[in-house]
């Protein structure tokens, strides 16, 4: 499989926020909330795109 087909399982917090349709600060202030799912890699948040996806859907995490 080459890297170009592999499909991206995060988003960063900026890219969440855009998706979204608010800012980063307040996208922010709900991850430290614990409502957007996300996983910690050293210092950087990262968001499952999947459960951003079931989230938007009215899904639920």
């Amino acid at each position: 499989m080459s890297v170009e087909n592999i499909e991206r399982v995060t988003c960063t917090v900026t890219e969440a926020a855009k998706k979204l349709g608010i800012g980063r600060n307040q996208t922010y202030a709900a991850v430290k909330r614990g409502d957007i799912p996300t996983i910690r890699i050293g210092k950087r948040i990262l968001v499952l795109a999947k459960a951003l996806d079931r989230m938007l859907e009215g899904k639920g995490a």
